[in-house]
């Protein structure tokens, strides 16, 4: 097995031109691990939305990849049940990125969870993948997920990609657009997680230079805004280009 790949948390902004530096990066970065160049959309956060508005998200996708000189493969996984579907699982086999976009993050949860596609998956990345979550897909990489709709319990079992964090995409907007309701179950999660706010059009990022390690914990910030330690570790502002350490003693 070769190295692990990169990881990126995004924000918001996926496969928009404020992105396309940093996921060009993330296919090249797959590229040079061995992987086909091969750009793996996957819409699941997505998947209760209208036709209309997943046709939308496979369009954006398509003009991204063109952008970036790449070859899109836009995954129809929309119901649990197709994450168990064989020529799915075959094509996640090989891709230089796999991007998780936006949508209900308790949904790809639910989703993805212990199936075989999840496991291709995580598999990839582990021999040398770029994987990214953009908002929903980021807040799914956790080991918990907040559970917007049933709010009176405990979180939905997540990905766990990063056990010990949080993610709160939509950082510099996300506490005007919810009720306070659902900023407490947000804001409460398990002991021992550091929660981190990330901007709109702004990615955490590791694995994509010599001076991140997910192992380590040491993470960049990339993009146009700011990622914010908001609890768990000592709060803080990071800048693009700093480096952040999420290690907790």
């Amino acid at each position: 097995m070769g190295r692990i790949g990169a990881l990126a948390l995004v924000g918001s902004g996926e496969y928009l031109p404020v992105m396309q530096g940093l996921e060009s990066a993330l296919i090249n970065s797959g590229i040079s691990n061995g992987k086909p160049n091969i750009f793996l959309q996957i819409p699941t956060a997505a998947g209760e939305e209208s036709a209309e508005r997943l046709k939308f998200w496979e369009s954006r996708g398509a003009d991204q990849a063109r952008r970036i000189g790449t070859v899109q493969e836009f995954l129809p996984i929309f119901r649990r049940e197709d994450a168990f579907n064989e020529k799915y699982i075959s094509l996640v086999k090989s891709a230089a990125l796999i991007y998780f976009s936006g949508g209900d993050p308790g949904y790809l949860a639910n989703s993805l969870y212990e199936t075989p596609l999840w496991d291709e998956i995580k598999k990839n990345w582990l021999a040398g993948a770029s994987l990214a979550g953009c908002s929903a897909g980021a807040m799914a990489f956790s080991s918990d997920v907040p559970n917007f709709f049933r709010m009176k319990e405990g979180g939905i079992p997540g990905l766990n990609v990063i056990p010990h964090l949080r993610p709160i995409p939509h950082y510099n907007k996300f506490f005007g657009w919810i009720p306070d309701s659902a900023a407490k179950i947000v804001m409460k999660a398990p002991d021992g997680t550091v929660i981190i706010g990330i901007d709109e059009d702004t990615a955490l990022v590791t694995g994509l230079d010599e001076d991140t390690s997910l192992t380590e914990n040491i993470w960049r910030v990339y993009g146009e805004g700011s990622v914010h330690i908001l609890s768990g570790a000592p709060t803080a502002r990071f800048k693009v280009g700093e480096l952040v350490n999420l290690q907790v003693s």
